[in-house]
């Protein structure tokens, strides 16, 4: 089992959103086909970085959730509407998930969605906004580091 650090960014200053690449919009999750969000993790999490367990195990439990709220999940799609990236935040503040599509990375992706999520916690009136990343996954962690997260106690 993979070790994980706990990173935290405060909300209290307003957040500048990344811009969207072309040719990619903000799909709402009712606009969504939940199977492909599915396959879209399947695939971000294929080497490694985190899991996602059969659509039956994954999709039931998170929408019946208490801390799910539909609004606290962002999506981003292609012009055909097909998902190229998600980040699934709960209403504690904390950060779920946060993938983007093998295929569409280095096009920002990460980082919009990353201050969407941070803006729509602000607008809450969150203090600030947490995540889990495994420790080996240096990638990931700079990603987080140049977004304003640091490292806190579990």
């Amino acid at each position: 089992m993979a070790d994980f650090v706990r990173l935290r960014r405060a909300l209290a200053e307003p957040v500048a959103l990344s811009g969207l690449a072309p040719g990619v919009e903000i799909l709402p999750l009712w606009r969504s086909k939940p199977i492909e969000l599915h396959r879209l993790l399947g695939r971000a999490y294929a080497d490694g970085g985190g899991t996602v367990d059969n659509f039956d195990q994954w999709w039931w439990p998170l929408v019946e959730d208490a801390e799910f709220d539909p609004e606290l999940v962002v999506i981003l799609a292609d012009a055909a509407g097909d998902p190229l990236g998600l980040v699934q935040c709960w209403t504690s503040s904390f950060v779920k998930d946060i993938v983007v599509d093998p295929s569409a990375r280095n096009r920002g992706l990460g980082s919009a969605l990353l201050t969407r999520a941070f803006a729509l916690l602000r607008e809450r009136g969150h203090p600030h906004v947490d995540l889990k990343v495994e420790a080996t996954n240096s990638a990931a962690r700079r990603f987080y580091a140049r977004h304003g997260m640091t490292e806190v106690d579990s």
